[in-house]
């Protein structure tokens, strides 16, 4: 009988310890169990430093730069995230992070921004995105880094395409094309 208890004891903890088919989804869009597509996300990324409300501010500005491609400025934003490129359309979430020119021969950022979804089957979940901005290139790719939630191990990269680039303010309007394995 001892014997026959530590067989049911043993097959128990196996079906216990077994991982069930939630534990091993991902969440919406999962690709990470041999589907071969990425999770596409489309929206537009609104960079406002001027006015009452800005979205992004400076919070470096080394001393003495004289450089033409302000080398070592930094900024922190937290800005708005839309369906499409009118600043009123559908919010779909922030990108919250940072950029700051890290490039002495041309306009470009190193920049470090979390994407927080706030709509849809992703909403509350992150994707992470770090890398090279050169602002004056038509399209940009970025790695995806990482993420959370529904984007948790994620890895894939993002495309940036200026939509709208105030010359005298700098404020932005950029398109974003993020594809996310997960």
């Amino acid at each position: 009988m001892a014997k026959g208890l530590a067989v049911l004891m043993s097959v128990l903890l196996f079906v216990l310890a077994a991982p069930s088919k939630a534990d091993t989804q991902d969440g919406p869009g999962s690709s990470s169990h041999g589907g071969s597509a990425p999770t596409h996300i489309h929206f537009y990324f609104h960079d406002k430093i001027t006015g009452p409300s800005p979205s992004a501010v400076k919070v470096v500005n080394p001393p003495n730069n004289t450089s033409l491609t302000s080398f070592g400025v930094m900024f922190v934003m937290d800005d708005p995230l839309t369906e499409g490129p009118d600043p009123a359309s559908k919010p779909v979430g922030r990108a919250q992070g940072m950029y700051l020119s890290a490039d002495q021969a041309r306009i470009g950022f190193l920049q470090a921004m979390n994407i927080v979804l706030t709509v849809g089957p992703y909403n509350g979940s992150m994707i992470t995105v770090l890398g090279s901005n050169h602002i004056n290139d038509n399209i940009r790719e970025m790695p995806v880094v990482g993420g959370t939630g529904a984007f948790r191990f994620a890895r894939g990269y993002a495309q940036a395409h200026t939509h709208f680039l105030d010359p005298n303010r700098l404020d932005a309007i950029v398109e974003y094309n993020v594809y996310v394995f997960h």
